[in-house]
Parts: structure tokens; sequence; C-alpha cells
């Protein structure tokens, strides 16, 4: 491998880090409740804050991206990214973590800038680089929440940032070496109104991303209490189908790619919402679903919003903008519909368990101990997390009674059932935000079918 690849890959993978970190802590949200003893609305902000800081920087450079040169911006943003993983690491307090966080959102924001001008200087090519882009920050998003909850399992929630510094290091590298200007022969200039609908089209996408990257990995940890690793091994489901079905997309004619992308995300999240049971046997396809919609609608829409090589900063940046605007929009939206339903979902599920309790085979010498240790265990259970229920039927007898622990498997089957119900009206709003993507998209392709090509010479400055 020569040094300009290795130097690429570098790169790359410091932009794959960057737009992990949206949702890169989802699976380790449970240990950071605990470690950090703060409440469900508290630690939301570890997740929101980088993502609305993400948002709010690049909105700000986009004025000022066309003057500025990239090297010197990615660097700066590595530098700052690489100080504020190492903060976060080393966090005692949620205070402090958010606050890193945020500052981490800036310098990704400013990384995230410059890197798809630098990334095309290195590759040699405007469409290589372009598509090294776009593949680091699908791998990058998709992957990271099966990443996070990995290094969480293995390690703690703190490994998740510790191992973006040595990363972000190798990057900075990258940044620091100068690159010659690249000739590109053919230029594509994309039709304004083009461009502008495929930023449009970016936002409901990833809008409809929460559904599969949060809500998913919310329910299948928290609700069915699959733990960091085996929830990261369901949701691994969605990055793999995602990269599977990416070469299938540059062959597709026409539309097909935007609207069969499109159909397969929000035919996912509708299966979501409809789960018939807490097992991954039946998560895994839905989020497969979903990972291959994204892989079909990413590669094109990304592509129309940034292949205007005559200014890449500012076409970049406006994606990074748009697609973290899309889940900041639907995180806004989402979270108070679901903290709704889930207080409805709440009282179903107490009623389903008293149900489950009261017709249960078992004598009253066994129910009467069973539900009285329920309720010092609801009482005893720190405000904001799920009690352990199958303890008390632990403690009396489920190991040795068949008939005890059938009824403990119906009372969580109840509750599990009831919650997970209350997700369907936000996985609905995150598949209507995926069909809303065909709006935008096609309107923007007609607008690019009415371009021609400019075969004109250009030079892409990128150091």
């Amino acid at each position: 491998m020569n040094r300009r690849r290795a130097l690429e890959i570098a790169l790359a993978v410091a932009v794959a880090v960057a737009f992990a970190d949206s949702s890169i802590v989802v699976l380790a949200l449970p240990e950071l409740y605990v470690d950090l003893d703060t409440s469900i609305v508290g630690i939301s902000w570890v997740i929101t804050a980088y993502n609305l800081v993400v948002l709010i920087t690049t909105l700000a450079l986009l004025p000022f991206v066309r003057r500025l040169r990239p090297a010197p911006l990615v660097l700066a943003g590595l530098v700052v990214f690489l100080a504020a993983s190492i903060t976060c690491g080393f966090a005692n307090s949620l205070t402090v973590l958010i606050a890193a966080r945020a500052v981490q959102g800036f310098g990704g924001a400013l990384m995230l800038a410059g890197s798809l001008p630098l990334l095309v200087g290195l590759a040699g090519s405007t469409k290589r680089g372009i598509a090294i882009w776009a593949l680091a920050g699908t791998v990058g998003a998709t992957f990271g929440p099966a990443l996070g909850g990995l290094l969480t399992e293995v390690f703690s929630w703190r490994a998740i940032f510790f191992v973006q510094a040595p990363l972000a290091a190798l990057a900075i590298v990258a940044a620091l070496v100068p690159h010659r200007p690249i000739p590109e022969p053919e230029v594509r200039r994309p039709h304004p109104r083009g461009l502008v609908l495929a930023n449009v089209a970016l936002v409901f996408v990833f809008g409809a991303l929460v559904g599969a990257l949060f809500l998913g990995v919310l329910l299948i940890v928290t609700v069915w209490d699959f733990g960091p690793l085996t929830g990261a091994l369901v949701v691994t489901a969605l990055p793999v189908a995602t990269l599977a079905v990416r070469p299938l997309a540059a062959r597709l004619p026409g539309t097909l790619d935007l609207v069969g992308g499109v159909l397969l995300l929000a035919g996912g999240l509708v299966a979501l919402a409809f789960l018939p049971a807490s097992s991954a046997a039946y998560a895994v396809p839905a989020l497969a679903f979903c990972g291959a919609g994204l892989g079909l609608v990413l590669p094109p829409l990304t592509h129309d919003s940034v292949s205007d090589e005559s200014s890449l900063a500012w076409t970049g940046t406006l994606s990074v903008a748009t697609r973290h605007a899309g889940l900041v929009l639907a995180l806004l939206l989402v979270a108070p519909l679901l903290g709704y339903e889930l207080e409805k979902g709440g009282e179903q599920a107490t009623v389903a368990a008293a149900r489950v309790i009261i017709e249960a085979p078992l004598p009253l010498t066994s129910k009467i101990p069973i539900a009285l240790d329920l309720r010092d265990q609801f009482e005893s259970t720190p405000e904001g997390e799920i009690p352990d229920l199958a303890k008390p039927f632990e403690e009396n007898g489920a190991a040795d009674e068949p008939e005890v622990a059938a009824v403990r498997d119906d009372l969580l089957d109840a509750i599990r059932g009831a919650l997970t119900r209350a997700f369907r009206s936000s996985f609905g709003l995150c598949a209507l935000f995926a069909l809303l993507v065909l709006v935008p998209a096609l309107a923007g392709r007609r607008a690019a079918r009415s371009l021609p090509v400019d075969r004109s010479t250009e030079v892409v400055q990128v150091g």
C-alpha cells in the first residue's frame, strides 16, 4: 500500500467515525444512565448535543467555507475532535460528558466540512473521492450503534471515546501532508434546484433513520433487555444489508434505486412497528429491510447533493448539515410522541401484569409472596430505571418449579408486548419520513436530466 492510499484510508476512517458519533452511544445509554446517576432526559443529551452542534456549526460555516482551505479546516477539526474524545472518555459527570460531546460535535463539523475536497485530492479523482466520502459516511452512520455496543460490552462506555482518539490522530497526519491540485477533465454541473431537492430528500432519509438506529436500538436494549452485545449483533443486520445492496444501486435503471430503496426502508420501519413478539428472529429481517433501503437510496442522493466539483467544500458541508438536520428534527418529533405512548403503554403493561398474576394457575401461598415482592421491586427501583421483574419469581422457586417459571415468562411477555406496541406511532412517523423522500428525490432527478454535461477542464484546489 502506497503512502497516498494509506492517508486516504486514514481520512476516510475519520469521516466514518464523525458520522458514527451521531448514534454510537445509543447501546451504551443504559450503562451511562447507571454510571453517571442521571435521568432519562439528561442522558438523551449525550446524543442530542453532538448532533445539534454539528448541525449548527455546518450551517454557520456555509457562507465562509468556499474561502477556507480544506486541509487547515480538517486539521483544526481533528485536533478539537481528538481532545474532546479523550475528555469524553475521562468524564466523571453528565455535565462534563455533554459539554465534551458538544465540543466533539464542533470538531467533527469542521473536519467533515473540509473532508470531501481533501479526499478528492488524495483519491486523484472527483468521482472516486465522492464515492469514498459517501461510503465512509454510510458505514459510519449505520455501524455506529453496533460498534458502540460491542465496545461497551467488552470494555465499558468509555472505550467508545478512547478508541476514537488514535483514529483521529492518524487522520491528522493525512491532513498535514500537502496535496497537489487534481485536474478533472469532465465536469458534471448539477441543476441548482436538483441539488437543493437532493438535500431535502436527505433530511427525510435521516429522519427515517432515527427509527432504525434510535428507536430500534432503544426497543431492543431497554424494553427487550437484550444487553449491549446481543443488541449489537441484532442491529448489525442494518449495516450489513446496507453494504450488501450498494453495488446494486449503480446498476438499477432510472429511478428504481430511489423508489425501491424508499419502499424497502418504509417497509422495514412498518415491520418494526408491528413486531409480533420481542424476538431477534423478527427484528433482524425488519432491520435488514431498513438497511437495504438505505443502501439503495443513499448513494444516488449523496452523489446528487455533492457532485458540483467547483464547490465541493460548500456542497459537502450542506450535505452534512441536512443529514444532521434530519436526525435532530426526527428526534425532536419522536421523543415527545414516544414518551406519551410509553406512559399509556406502562399503564397497559401494569394491567396485563396484574391479569397474569391473578389468572396464574398457582396456589395463593405462591401468588401472594410473588405479588408482594413485585411491589417491593417496583418501589425500590430508582425512577427511570426498569425493575428486574424476573427476580421475585427467582426468589420464589422459578428455578425448581416449572409453573412459577411459566408465570414469570407470561408476565415478562405481557409487559414487553405492551411496551413494544407503544413504539408503533413513532415507527410510523419515521416510515412517513421515508415515504416523503420520494417527493423531492424524484423532482430532483427530473431537474438533473434537463441539464447537459459541461466537458470543460476544472482544477480542484485541496491543499
